[in-house]
């Protein structure tokens, strides 16, 4: 099989686990009270870091049968990584790694890896036409402390021999999983060990590429002095050998290793404010392979390898922390002229939006969010707002059949409150939908949240929840009610970009001002951009054919990765809307529909007076709601 027809570029061996990151920075472990979940592992790392990088990269390794094995599963998955010999392991538990940052230079670290499932990898679990499959094999050195996971790898290695694939190792030196400490030091970098060695040495020959630090050279050459360390390792194999220097940046050695570091040319790393060296080095390889499996030469690898793994220490976590393709070639792009790219909000922008977990071509939305108005219908009904909660999980299980009949799979979107929503929100939740969730208190104006600080919502919600924002806003108000509102608006972003949730920011022009010129959204919108304010989507009213045009040119200037438009209905008769979608018709950033009470409010206050059933309530509801999907699809065919 030649290169060229390869299924995959690289196939990763090696660790994969859940970290669980202390989000108190600067506390002791002992002190931390909450941790962020994300994938792990060195190889578990760099698999995901390829795959971002644009390379096709699959894990070879186990995980449990449970929610953290099915966790890093499907976040590789989401990322294109390959994971069919990704096996589940129905005897042991995923690794789990629980990770602190004390200061720039204290990381506690516990690893609990006691008989876990990565550990488990046997001869057995290597498939030659797996790796057959691939142009390169990327191992950890983790896997070479145990009898069988070294068995496994060294029978993958000699299937890559046999089969022309390129081979890399990356050291990946943890005294702790060589049994050289205690079981609570994970932190520990480096400790001398002749057996360690030995071992390394042993398999060295395997490799094209080894990569380390200068303490995992010291331990796989067997001295302190790196230059000797280096020139012990090169009378073992003829690979290169990419030494990482920290901040200096990194050298590379293809040939002799000379004596003095005034003779290696070193590749300049990037400056950065280091909040989290964890990661890095498996970010620096993920970047390094990118370029050394596109053939782009040495100098070029090294500066991918270097940025990712700049980026990487000034971030929380490791793989989620890891830039994409587009944000490594933006900043590389533009590299003299940012000097901290971890200042810098393009790159930040870019890093929120390239590393969303799913897309949504279209989008057919049922909007209840709805509070007020649903509690003036149970008051003009004379029940209780009791009753408001048993109508929403009803009002969901209708969108769910109405979704299923119409085709809406990955297309289909509620929107639903915590007041009287909580159940039904928690039933949707982890089901494939968009969820969004108001946090406006109704008719506000100025705008104000409905359970108070936005930090303090945020912090309760599942990540997948989008927070829908209502601001009622005219260009011409005056400009301390503008001054109040867009503060608010500018800390609700602000709280989004650092909590990772979607925000959709929802624009209606004040029912007291007859003053509604359309143009006035587009003004609207284009001051929330000068303001540095970027929502993943926008909810609007319906536009003219114009003026859509007009605002997917502000979308196109101003944020190109904005996820688009949703047309609101304002409780408008089905032909009205109809014209409106029929408006959107040639608008690409129109990706569909957020609509209430057109679809639930008739149906609603008969259920609230009594005269429907739950049965007559759903029906009449799925039909409303199938009623605008047609719609939509009349002039937007199915995507």
């Amino acid at each position: 099989m030649g290169t060229q027809h390869k299924v995959l570029d690289v196939i990763c061996i090696g660790r994969i686990a859940v970290d669980f990151y202390g989000q108190q920075i600067g506390a002791r472990l002992e002190d931390t009270s909450t941790f962020a979940k994300y994938l792990g592992g060195s190889s578990g790392n760099v698999a995901y870091g390829t795959a971002i990088q644009g390379l096709r990269s699959g894990m070879l390794a186990r995980v449990g049968d449970e929610h953290m094995g099915r966790f890093l599963r499907e976040e590789l998955q989401r990322v294109g990584a390959d994971t069919q010999f990704l096996i589940t392991d129905k005897h042991r538990l995923t690794g789990l790694v629980i990770l602190g940052i004390k200061d720039q230079e204290t990381f506690p670290l516990i690893f609990y890896r006691d008989n876990c499932a990565d550990m488990a990898l046997t001869p057995d679990d290597i498939d030659e036409s797996y790796i057959s499959s691939s142009r390169a094999l990327a191992i950890t050195g983790t896997h070479l402390s145990h009898q069988n996971t070294r068995a496994a790898v060294l029978k993958a290695l000699k299937y890559a021999h046999q089969h022309g694939l390129r081979t890399a190792l990356d050291i990946d030196y943890r005294p702790v999983l060589w049994g050289l400490t205690s079981l609570g030091d994970g932190e520990t970098r480096f400790i001398e060990s002749q057996k360690v060695t030995q071992e390394l040495q042993e398999v060295l020959h395997h490799f094209n590429l080894i990569v380390g630090t200068e303490e995992e050279f010291h331990i796989a050459g067997g001295s302190t002095d790196t230059l000797i360390a280096l020139q012990n390792v090169r009378k073992a194999t003829q690979a290169t050998l990419v030494c990482k220097r920290g901040a200096q940046g990194c050298s590379v050695f293809e040939g002799e290793i000379p004596s003095s570091w005034q003779l290696v040319k070193l590749h300049s790393g990037v400056r950065v404010e280091v909040l989290n060296v964890l990661g890095a080095g498996d970010a620096f390889m993920s970047g390094l392979l990118r370029g050394y499996m596109n053939d782009e030469g040495w100098e070029q690898a090294c500066r991918y390898a270097n940025a990712c793994g700049a980026l990487v220490v000034s971030r929380h976590g490791c793989a989620p922390a890891m830039p994409t393709k587009i944000e490594l070639d933006d900043y590389l792009s533009r590299e003299h002229s940012v000097p901290r790219p971890d200042r810098d909000p393009r790159l930040n922008h870019l890093h929120r939006v390239t590393t969303r977990k799913q897309q949504w071509p279209e989008l057919c939305v049922f909007a209840f969010d709805h509070r007020k108005q649903l509690a003036d219908m149970a008051h003009d009904a004379g029940v209780s707002e009791d009753r408001i909660p048993k109508l929403k999980t009803l009002l969901l299980r209708a969108a769910q059949q109405a979704a299923k009949e119409s085709g809406l799979e990955n297309n289909s979107g509620i929107l639903a409150d915590t007041t009287y929503g909580q159940e039904a929100l928690n039933a949707i939740t982890g089901q494939g939908w968009w969820i969004g969730r108001p946090i406006e208190l109704p008719s506000s104006r100025p705008l104000r949240l409905e359970h108070g600080n936005i930090g303090s919502q945020l912090i309760d919600w599942p990540l997948e929840h989008v927070v829908k924002c209502l601001v009622f806003y005219h260009p011409h108000d005056s400009a301390e009610l503008r001054q109040q509102q867009d503060e608010l608006i500018l800390d609700v972003y602000s709280g989004c970009c650092k909590s990772g949730h979607e925000l959709l920011l929802e624009i209606i022009l004040p029912d007291d001002d007859k003053d509604k010129d359309e143009s006035y959204y587009i003004e609207t919108m284009e001051h929330f951009y000068q303001l540095g304010i970027q929502p993943d989507w926008w909810k609007l009213p319906p536009l003219s054919a114009e003026n859509w045009q007009q605002v997917g040119k502000l979308l196109e200037t101003n944020d190109p990765y904005c996820r688009g438009v949703l047309i609101l209905g304002l409780d408008s008769p089905q032909a009205q809307l109809k014209a409106g979608f029929a408006a959107a018709a040639h608008a690409p950033w129109v990706k569909g529909f957020a609509v209430g009470r057109t679809i639930f409010g008739q149906a609603s206050r008969q259920w609230l007076q009594g005269e429907l059933d739950d049965a007559g309530l759903m029906t009449q509801v799925k039909q409303n709601y199938q009623t605008l999907i047609g719609y939509w699809r009349e002039y937007r065919p199915a995507v």
